[in-house]
């Protein structure tokens, strides 16, 4: 159902809801039920809500009585259809859904559906919005709160997108229904309506350092103390790595994260674990991922390979420093699983002559990158090259290894 309730409600929702002997959900919408036409026993939800789901369901299903669960909106888009998926069975449901706040909020603005993106900030981290933003994009927040729009607002300043034009569209469906108008530079609202989405149009501040959406971010894009994968190693690195959506990354002698960072940003279900023996590199690690719209990033504070163990297997492996410390490379090697991918990098003689012997025990690829800058030569230009990276990559289980 929507704000506007019960007369927004089509005809077979009514039937449904009528005919329930128990009627489930948010005290809000158990509200907009008319008694007199819905006299099923009315149970809020619980709270924490999904580990009772179970016991609430069956416990009323084994008295044979008819359940009718209501959702805000479209129930499978953050919603609780997916929660009754997960725990109950979709074969034991049937779903009548409502067009979702997302759906009215296009039609509000005007905005065709499948060319928005649309970022929940229900549970999450705020940081996380940095990754989405792009100049001239146009997002669709679900907000958390009255007092969203004024913290997405200030994040906004904070990363140099004090342009970006924010409208808070409130009950959205609803006969209260109104839009909010701002600009993030002088946001006015400390509170807004808490059923609310918020509508960005993208504005990047002439100053602010332009990050693109693949691999190889500026190099200023980081805090750092000179442990740093610089930019065009960084983008090579990535690419032997290979993301893919919803793989894991352990990123090995973190340094300042930049592996792990853009393993990430390169789609939303990526996930990553930096391990880092310094404290102090660790802090700046997650500073860095906060910063560049990845807080998740898991950070492990501690040597390797002692600090692998109990680690959840991952899907790839980086090895950025520490490739001499005794047993890591077979270490990391016996973690991943078949299929897995491993990318180790280094600029030391010492630890070139490890990656050359597994390769020749493995297979895989061992290339040698160089890169050098155009620097002035007194009145002239030349080269400056930095120095070379050796780096091995190769697939565990592949026909080479």
């Amino acid at each position: 159902m929507g704000a506007d309730g019960w007369p927004g409600l089509a005809a077979a929702a009514r039937r449904i809801l009528c005919a329930a002997h128990v009627l489930i959900g948010g005290p809000r919408q158990l509200d907009l039920l008319p008694e007199d036409a819905c006299p099923g026993e009315r149970v809020p939800w619980p709270s924490p809500l999904r580990p009772a789901v179970p016991g609430l369901i069956e416990g009323y299903a084994r008295e044979g009585r008819r359940i009718a669960v209501l959702a805000s909106g479209d129930p499978f888009f953050h919603g609780i259809g997916r929660t009754l998926t997960e725990l109950i069975g979709h074969d034991r449901l049937y779903i009548q859904p409502h067009p979702s706040s997302v759906s009215y909020a296009c039609a509000r603005l005007g905005w065709p559906l499948e060319a928005t993106e649309t970022i929940s900030l229900v549970g999450r981290p705020l940081d996380a919005l940095t990754a989405a933003l792009h100049d001239g994009r146009r997002l669709l927040l679900l907000g958390e709160g009255p007092e969203s729009p004024a913290r997405v607002a200030a994040l906004l300043r904070e990363r140099g997108w004090g342009g970006t034009r924010i409208r808070v569209l409130e009950q959205l469906g609803g006969p209260t229904e109104r839009i909010v108008d701002g600009a993030a530079a002088d946001w006015p609202y400390a509170r807004v309506d808490a059923l609310h989405v918020l509508a960005l149009d993208c504005v990047r501040d002439p100053d602010a350092l332009r990050l693109g959406a693949v691999p190889g971010l500026p190099d200023e894009a980081y805090e750092h103390d000179g442990q740093l994968t610089k930019r065009y190693v960084r983008a090579a690195t990535l690419a032997a790595l290979a993301p893919a959506p919803g793989e894991l990354l352990w990123d090995v002698g973190g340094g300042s994260g930049s592996i792990g960072v853009e393993w990430m940003r390169a789609h939303r279900s990526c996930r990553a674990i930096t391990i880092e023996k310094s404290p102090e590199r660790a802090a700046r690690i997650a500073r860095n991922a906060a910063a560049l719209g990845v807080p998740a990033l898991e950070v492990v504070t501690g040597p390797a390979p002692a600090s692998l163990a109990g680690l959840p297997a991952p899907d790839a492996i980086f090895i950025g420093g520490g490739l001499t410390a005794p047993g890591l490379l077979d270490a990391c090697w016996d973690a991943l699983p078949a299929g897995g991918r491993l990318v180790a990098n280094t600029v030391t003689l010492e630890s070139e002559a490890l990656l050359a012997d597994h390769y020749r025990r493995f297979g895989g690829e061992l290339v040698r990158l160089a890169v050098a800058a155009a620097v002035p030569v007194g009145g002239f230009t030349g080269w400056r090259q930095a120095m070379p990276v050796t780096q091995w990559s190769v697939t565990k289980g592949s026909p080479a290894a």
